[in-house]
């Protein structure tokens, strides 16, 4: 059973910062390109940015400026640090990883920006 575990989001103001984590198995950070979608109140899910075992990222065009995605390799841990965020960016942020043709989820995080 595939595990991600996300932890950091929180309530913040407009501009600030926030880092969000995910944390999976081993087998699982060393193999699979590991991504962060989000999902706004009555949105479609999104893809916000992937990045794959070696480094490589991927970004959504809306979010390449402010957000940049990250691995600590010691953690088993991806990030998402989310700069300068509005309350647009208010959403669930989930952790993904699609292993075969399964896609597993965490159990998202919320992320609420507000003043």
């Amino acid at each position: 059973q595939v595990q991600l575990v996300e932890s950091g989001g929180g309530l913040v103001q407009p501009g600030e910062s926030l880092k969000l984590s995910c944390a999976a198995s081993r087998s699982v950070f060393t193999t699979y390109t590991m991504g962060w979608y989000r999902q706004a109140p009555g949105q479609q899910r999104e893809l916000v940015a992937t990045i794959s075992p070696g480094g490589i990222t991927n970004y959504a065009n809306f979010f390449k400026d402010r957000f940049t995605i990250g691995r600590d390799n010691a953690k088993n841990t991806v990030y998402l640090q989310m700069n300068s965020l509005r309350p647009q960016d208010t959403a669930v942020y989930y952790c993904h990883v699609r292993i075969g043709w399964g896609d597993h989820w965490g159990q998202g995080t919320q992320v609420t920006v507000s003043s």
